[in-house]
């Protein structure tokens, strides 16, 4: 059902020989796929806990295009729970792209409109749930918080531990993901030697994200970083990012989107050209999925 662990590939180009590094991708859009990347890494356990507390039904909450909204539909659907989607604005017919496909999986669809999404006051919809409310197990926007902190903690022992099985690579020093939240970051963070470093980049135009990670989450430590990879802001892009994306694709065979994944690799490649890792470094890029139905490939 889903492949874990998820695949873990050795880069190699004319960058990694120039700057001399050992560089791997953490293929974790492999795992599912609609349910793939960080998506099933904070699922993981917010799933486990709904079933140990006798949960049938997961409510979640996400935009009209929210890649977390889809990938819980069909999570629900695989592992045999009903699920609510609460969208943020006002509901339109025909249903996109992603919305269609959650509703195929068997989501109920319910609107909220910006205001009250803001303050996720979803008691106007309550009447509307076909459910016993008490079943329901909310899971929040994104799917962050503590359960998916400690699903995105299980990245890093597989890495370890596929490094050494197929590389005979004991340690990585560097590892990079691309940052919305910051739940992946954070949970990736935890899980690290004093010697070790994690990079977040980014996506959101402002500056305090590590500010605002480290305040919601106690005991977290300080070990990690944030790079800026927001090209003008939260799903904006530029020429120059689409083109990349398009040759990295070209390339080694791996889509990345434009949302994430794509601003994260070329802003690692950017910080790679001026020097920022020594060389010799052993350095893991996670790729943690990217926008379903992004097609940047057809010429």
């Amino acid at each position: 059902m889903f492949q874990l662990p998820s695949p873990l590939q050795k880069i190699e180009n004319e960058w990694t020989k120039k700057f001399d590094i050992q560089l791997y991708i953490k293929r974790d859009d492999l795992i599912h796929a609609a349910v793939s990347g960080n998506k099933w890494r904070k699922l993981k356990y917010n799933l486990t806990q709904a079933k140990y507390e006798n949960k049938n039904t997961i409510l979640t909450f996400g935009g009209a295009y929210s890649n977390h909204i889809t990938a819980t539909a069909k999570a629900c659907e695989l592992l045999g729970f009903n699920s609510i989607g609460i969208i943020r604005g006002e509901a339109y017919f025909p249903l996109n792209k992603s919305l269609q496909f959650a509703a195929d999986c068997g989501m109920q669809l319910l609107y909220l409109d910006r205001e009250h999404y803001r303050n996720k006051n979803i008691s106007p919809l309550l009447e509307q749930i076909e459910t016993n409310e008490a079943a329901i197990f909310i899971v929040p926007e994104g799917g962050a918080n503590e359960y998916a902190i400690q699903g995105c903690t299980e990245i890093v022992d597989e890495i370890n531990q596929q490094l050494m099985e197929n590389y005979s690579t004991k340690n990585f020093d560097f590892i990079c993901c691309a940052s919305g939240t910051g739940t992946t970051i954070a949970g990736i963070s935890m899980n690290l030697r004093a010697d070790q470093k994690a990079i977040g980049f980014s996506v959101l135009k402002h500056d305090t994200l590590k500010q605002e990670i480290l305040s919601r989450i106690p005991n977290l430590k300080d070990n990690f970083s944030m790079q800026a990879a927001h090209f003008g802001g939260y799903a904006k892009t530029t020429p120059a990012l689409l083109q990349f994306i398009r040759d990295f694709y070209k390339t080694n065979n791996i889509i990345l989107d434009y949302v994430y994944t794509g601003k994260m690799m070329y802003a690692f490649f950017d910080m790679l050209s001026k020097g920022f890792f020594p060389s010799k470094s052993t350095i893991v890029v996670v790729h943690t999925g990217g926008v379903m139905n992004a097609n940047l490939f057809e010429e």
